[in-house]
């Protein structure tokens, strides 16, 4: 096999070697160094998704004289970062802090002028959305993308794209941008398109509707084709139909032009959704990792300074799988957003108990040393309860009923509740729902009016969902507006183009007014679930080279006495420093932990 392999890359380099023929010679030698080192899994993991064709040989050369192209086109600047990158290649787990900006300063030189307000908050990772050309009432919230090349005009211009990644760059700042494996081209043979619904009729027969409300259904009718299209989202998103390799090659080629643009994260969107195959619920196929980790190895081979983040709202099994899995692990997606931990903590938060909580993440936080979790309280989408059911089940509650009291809880509906969102796409046929709102709304901020105990109960609860974050291990993210305590904002509903998607109440635009200044700092090191003993307290530790972090978390807006000498059994000192406070705590005595208390004990 090997020698197959050897004689196969052998035949391809005289076909590549044309495109470098006015490059320097250091280009030439670090692409072909590279390849040599990636051409195996390149090459079984094209010959997995399409060595069935019997044009195989010509699409695998297109692809690969496509990445030789824009290793050509790299600027020299992101040549040195890449090089800096080969030599650390878990930079990525280094990040102080993530701000998800969203409507931020207006324009993209209007992001430029924020950079000393990111600065200020300790930021070094800013991602950014929407930020492409799409259409004007169809957009999805700019998320239908039209074209990777165009900036919206009223954002600015690629030009300006490329100079504020450099400007970012330069502050130590790494932009990180959205690609959708789920386009819209003019081209028939990119898509799924069924002459009638025969076959779309026994596809459903399994899906899942993603958005019940706005968009019921998987497939669209386009009578100016007649033909009906696939259309998982909405009915202006057309799902690629990857099984084409030509599909695979032209988005090879838009995230290597984004690269060459400077950005060095790419979240790939709705990564489970993919590749289609009849008799499945067409989420989760293996092709479709088989699909990433090959886009994996083309980026390392001409960008190896860019790095995927994956966004799979599925089964938290399923969720840790687009990292990667045995000796692909951190070789498909190094990143990977936490829709579970997330969840877990609204959860927590409505129950005033950790025992999910703590019962989940005991099996499902740990990770290789890799790859790196991107812990959230909330971002620009719903919150979906995608915590596992077998993991309900070993708590002793029943998923749906819980399901259903989160929704009520989070809308308000539930006696005693001040949380403030709004029930987003309600299947009536399964009763599954989702939670639109503002972190600070959803806290009880918003229903606090102006009473002083309950306003304090709130940004209480506030900083207790950050601080688990920015604690526990990972790269945590702070969703515009949150780091001001942001409500929601119910101004959508008066713009026919937002109105019909509630979760536009938590896409407010910033208001600078009230911008503060803040910083926050973080620690790396290994993450170890505990257990209090108490229901209400959510415990976890951290040891970094002779550093020992004990992060205790109150769920409960009633005081809690805690025998806190019972983590001395962790290697914790007598003594601890409270970080938050500054002051030293003894674990010879009980502790009474304050409504929404989050202590941070650092053990020297």
């Amino acid at each position: 096999m090997e020698r197959e392999i050897r004689k196969t890359f052998n035949r391809l380099l005289p076909r590549l070697e044309p495109y470098f023929v006015d490059s320097p010679s250091e280009v030439r030698e670090t692409y072909f160094r590279r390849l040599e080192e990636l051409f195996p899994d390149i090459l079984a993991l094209l010959l997995r998704l399409y060595g069935g064709r019997l044009d195989f040989f010509y699409h695998l050369e297109t692809i690969l004289a496509t990445a030789a192209c824009y290793a050509v086109e790299r600027d020299p600047a992101l040549r040195q970062l890449d090089t800096q990158r080969e030599a650390d290649p878990l930079w990525f787990q280094s990040e102080k802090l993530v701000c998800y900006v969203d409507l931020f300063a207006g324009t993209l030189k209007g992001i430029s002028e924020k950079i000393p307000y990111f600065k200020e908050l300790g930021l070094s990772y800013l991602h950014l959305m929407p930020l492409f050309k799409s259409p004007q009432h169809d957009s999805d919230g700019g998320c239908a993308v039209s074209s990777f090349r165009e900036v919206n005009p009223a954002l600015g211009t690629v030009e300006d794209l490329q100079a504020l990644c450099s400007e970012l760059r330069e502050n130590g700042i790494s932009p990180v941008l959205d690609k959708a494996l789920a386009d819209d081209e003019d081209y028939q043979d990119y898509f799924y398109m069924f002459p009638d619904r025969y076959l779309p009729d026994q596809y459903e027969k399994l899906l899942r509707e993603i958005f019940p409300q706005q968009a019921p259904g998987s497939f669209s009718y386009r009578p100016e084709i007649d033909r009906w299209v696939w259309t998982t989202f909405n009915t202006f998103q057309r799902d690629l139909n990857y099984r084409n390799p030509e599909v695979f090659n032209a988005i090879l080629g838009e995230m290597l032009f984004l690269a060459n643009l400077g950005v060095e994260v790419l979240r790939l969107d709705a990564v489970a959704f993919i590749w289609k195959g009849l008799g499945t619920s067409c989420e989760n196929l293996p092709q479709a990792h088989w699909i990433i980790q090959a886009y994996n190895a083309l980026v390392r081979l001409v960008a190896p300074a860019m790095a995927f983040k994956s966004e799979a709202i599925v089964h938290p099994d399923e969720v840790a799988k687009y990292f990667g899995e045995g000796d692909k692990a951190g070789y498909e997606c190094p990143l990977s957003y936490n829709p579970t931990l997330m969840a877990l903590l609204w959860e927590a938060l409505a129950t005033r108990e950790v025992k999910l909580l703590r019962c989940s993440m005991q099996k499902r936080l740990g990770h290789p040393s890799n790859y790196a979790w991107v812990n959230y309280v909330r971002v620009h989408d719903d919150i979906g309860w995608s915590f596992a059911d077998e993991d309900v089940a070993e708590v002793h509650i029943t998923g749906f009923d819980h399901r259903q009291f989160l929704n009520a809880y989070y809308t308000g509906q539930f006696g005693g509740s001040l949380a403030r969102g709004l029930l987003f796409n309600f299947n009536h046929l399964t009763r599954d729902g989702r939670i639109s709102g503002s972190c600070a709304s959803l806290a009880g901020l918003e229903a606090a009016q102006q009473d002083p105990h309950l306003i304090d109960l709130a940004l209480k609860r506030i900083l207790l969902l950050h601080s688990i974050i920015l604690s526990i291990g990972g790269i945590p993210l702070i969703y515009l507006g949150d780091e001001l305590g942001t409500l929601n904002d119910y101004s959508f509903t008066s713009d026919p183009n937002k109105a019909g998607d509630n979760r536009w109440v938590h896409r407010p635009a910033l208001d600078w007014e009230r911008a503060e200044q803040r910083h926050i700092p973080n620690t790396v090191g290994t993450t170890h679930i505990l257990d209090a003993n108490q229901p209400q307290i959510f415990a976890f530790m951290r040891w970094h080279q002779q550093q020992g972090l004990l992060v205790l978390a109150n769920f409960s807006e009633a005081g809690q006495s805690l025998d806190i000498g019972r983590f001395r059994v962790y290697g914790f000192k007598p003594i601890l420093t409270n970080l938050v406070t500054g002051k030293r705590v003894s674990l010879y005595e009980q502790y009474l932990m304050q409504p929404y208390e989050i202590l941070w004990l650092l053990s020297e």
